[in-house]
């Protein structure tokens, strides 16, 4: 495998040879129904090319019979034939095509949930370090470039090459000069296809990463605008997006140039092989070898040979961009599981303690520096700090997204390396600010957290956060369908439906993010009471944004500059008069 980017390692690109292999093994346990497939194809193409011959008969029957009686009904019944082998062949490839498309879809879709399952499984920080962009590039739009293939390339592309193939058997079978013939631009097409394949593997590889890397840079305009804004950063990044979209055309056009020289050498190829085809045949029915018929018939092999030929010169462009596609795919799909803890070890209780902990974003300066911190059970901790101050770092370390570059976070007396992924995600949850709703209704969005819920559990879960009145408002209740293509949902319910995941999963320890952040005055109100009731029996970790989530907190942790600068309660760091003192007075003043 390579990495995915020039300059940064990247996610890995899988080679052909395990690209080739992936898609085996994906078609391995559908074998019966690629067999079957591939019997209707070979049907269409056979029903096909019983086409031209029979139009020789007809020559031939037209030159020996004349206007005679008989001869009509031979060339009336020749006809019939005709038109029941075009109706078999047009069943045959709509059966074909849909067949085709059952079994691409229905193992994309398995390289698709391998695909998901890794994704989940990567370290966040290897994600980060190869750019978001480059993921959701493959998710999205990879998957995109390979499904538009298989429903609309796939059949066309498999029976053109059969089309191809047997054409150059029934040349054969009419006569072998015939067939020599219709060989002789053999040599160009074999000289342009490895030409073409040879050059244009690379630049369709280059054009999917550069896309990955516009999207890229597309998604740090987006979603950090408001940082970019307020550092007057804006036109650097539009400058960098307007760079990597640039690139990505120029990649583009590259992999259109080579096309089109390919285009041009099969042209000719067409021309000599015309000329040769009727040449040949002249000379062979001057001197009575065959029929004036099998000539025609001959020359209309070769000249339907030109359609095949043309969607295997378009298809095989749309083929090769599936190919690099399918190859980033894999690269994701055959990433190694993450290693098991050596020795792997349960929290003992819902106790947090952090020591010496220190951290930097890919081999940048140090973010936080040497954390020392203990949270006792059912304690609820606020952490507050100006913009910055590594707040949010910090939280994703206590909840095992980030690995720190020195010191040591451990859950119930345990090592966060020593404890297994799967009781990581039950014993600690991280709700953020930016909170998705999956597309799908309410139930299936709550059921994320636990699969095996009972509706009266969700509609317990939902009661817990107030959520449950609205939610039996929607037009089908807890199965109205929410998210993309479905009703979307404003901050504040988005949340409350994220905040009744977490009462669901029902953790030992829950880090909030800042979680009501994105909903405004009313619904922060409405949050915040939603999340002391998700909160109620577990530690907490909350990562304050407004100061009265601080206010009810057991113990307040101020953050500065990625250090610890006081700790204690509300009603203690006011009276200090330090950081903190000065943050409630800047919260409390009149607006």
């Amino acid at each position: 495998m390579t990495g995915g980017q020039p300059g940064q390692p990247g996610l890995p690109t899988a080679s052909p040879a395990a690209a080739r292999r992936a898609v085996l093994g994906l078609l391995r346990p559908r074998a019966a129904l690629a067999a079957g497939t591939a019997l209707v194809l070979l049907g269409a193409t056979v029903a096909q090319l019983t086409v031209p011959p029979l139009l020789g008969r007809i020559v031939d029957a037209a030159v020996h019979l004349g206007s005679a009686g008989s001869g009509r009904r031979v060339v009336d019944l020749i006809a019939l034939v005709m038109l029941l082998a075009l109706v078999v062949r047009a069943v045959l490839a709509a059966a074909g095509a849909v067949l085709v498309a059952r079994l691409g879809e229905g193992a994309l879709t398995a390289l698709r949930e391998r695909v998901v399952e890794r994704t989940l499984a990567i370290p966040l920080d290897e994600v980060e370090r190869a750019g978001g962009g480059d993921l959701l590039a493959r998710v999205s739009g990879d998957v995109q470039v390979i499904s538009e293939a298989i429903r609309t390339a796939l059949p066309v592309l498999i029976v053109s090459a059969l089309d191809v193939a047997l054409t150059v058997v029934g040349l054969s079978v009419l006569d072998w000069r015939l067939a020599l013939a219709g060989l002789v631009p053999l040599p160009v097409w074999v000289f342009a296809t490895r030409w073409y394949l040879r050059t244009s593997a690379p630049l369709y590889a280059a054009e999917r990463v550069a896309e990955g890397r516009r999207t890229q840079a597309l998604l740090v305009a987006i979603s950090g605008a408001a940082t970019l804004r307020a550092y007057r950063l804006g036109r650097r990044q539009l400058a960098e997006v307007d760079e990597r979209s640039r690139e990505a055309v120029r990649r583009s056009t590259t992999a259109m140039t080579a096309i089109s020289r390919f285009s041009s050498m099969l042209n000719g190829a067409e021309l000599v092989g015309v000329v040769s085809i009727l040449v040949t045949g002249f000379l062979l029915v001057r001197s009575g070898s065959v029929t004036l018929g099998a000539a025609t018939a001959a020359a209309l092999y070769f000249l339907r040979l030109f359609d095949p030929v043309g969607q295997l010169l378009y298809l095989l462009d749309q083929a090769q961009a599936a190919t690099a596609a399918l190859a980033r795919l894999v690269g994701v799909a055959e990433l190694p599981a993450p290693a098991p803890p050596a020795r792997p070890q349960t929290p003992v209780d819902a106790s947090v303690t952090v020591r010496g902990l220190r951290y930097a974003y890919h081999d940048g300066p140090e973010v936080l520096h040497g954390i020392e911190l203990r949270v006792c059970p059912g304690e609820r901790l606020a952490v507050v700090g100006p913009s910055g101050a590594g707040k949010t770092t910090m939280g994703a370390l206590l909840a095992g997204v980030h690995r720190p570059v020195a010191g040591e976070v451990l859950l119930g007396g345990v090592p966060l390396a020593d404890v297994q992924p799967d009781r990581l995600r039950r014993h600690v949850a991280l709700v953020t600010q930016e909170v998705h709703t999956f597309a799908g209704s309410v139930l299936d969005n709550l059921r994320l957290a636990r699969p095996e819920a009972s509706d009266a559990e969700l509609a317990a879960a939902l009661d817990q956060v107030g959520a449950l009145d609205w939610m039996l408002r929607l037009p089908d209740g807890l199965h109205t369908v929410v998210g993309e293509d479905g009703r979307e949902l404003d901050a504040t319910r988005a949340q409350q439906l994220a905040l009744a995941r977490l009462v669901l999963a029902d953790p030992a320890v829950a880090v909030l993010d800042e979680a009501t952040a994105e909903a405004g005055s009313a619904g922060a109100r409405t949050l915040e009471a939603a999340a002391d009731a998700a909160l109620a029996g577990r530690t907490a970790i909350v990562i304050a944004h407004r100061l009265t989530q601080a206010v009810s907190a057991d113990r307040i942790v101020v953050l500065d500059k990625g250090r610890v600068v006081e700790t204690g309660s509300h009603q203690e760091l006011v009276a200090a008069g330090g950081s903190y003192a000065i943050l409630w007075a800047a919260w409390a003043a009149p607006r």
